[in-house]
């Protein structure tokens, strides 16, 4: 049995790993939207912080219905943070995180108004910790040429 410390350490290092993750919401209309977006920090897993623009869908959308989902995808594995989001207006926090791949999506700075920083607290998160390439392709080949399972990694859901 996996202690919680190893399971929060094995989502923290998919998380890290992870350049980019899929952010899914629900539109006004009620359909699931995902979106590409750029994790700048995470203190734990159930706290993370993107920088967004604040007039646009997405943050019309999670104004009125917070609860959201963050995928994660690495060589380590699959985590599947499952919470809500809000707007934060936190100037420090938004000048702390800024950096130069948001000034590439967002103009002015983060001392404009029309950028804000989205925060999402983590309830839960499902992971998969990939064995790796090598053991997942021996053990898919075993499972083939015989009724052996193969060991496609651990999968475990992590109360945050």
């Amino acid at each position: 049995m996996t202690s919680h410390d190893d399971q929060l350490g094995t989502v923290t290092e998919i998380m890290r790993d992870t350049r980019i993750a899929v952010l899914t919401y629900h539109s006004a209309e009620g359909t699931l939207v995902s979106t590409p977006m750029g994790t700048q920090d995470f203190e734990t897993p159930s706290t993370v912080w993107f920088i967004t623009e604040r007039d646009t869908d997405k943050v019309h959308a999670i104004t009125a219905d917070p609860r959201v989902n963050v995928s994660y995808s690495s060589k380590s594995g699959w985590v599947s943070l499952t919470g809500t989001a809000r707007v934060n207006e936190d100037r420090a926090k938004l000048r702390e995180l800024w950096d130069a791949s948001a000034g590439i999506f967002m103009s002015g700075g983060p001392d404009d108004e029309g950028n804000v920083l989205l925060e999402v607290s983590g309830v839960t998160a499902e992971y998969w910790e990939s064995p790796g390439k090598v053991s997942m392709a021996i053990g898919l080949a075993k499972g083939l040429v015989s009724d052996a399972e193969p060991d496609l990694g651990d999968n475990d859901t992590v109360t945050l």
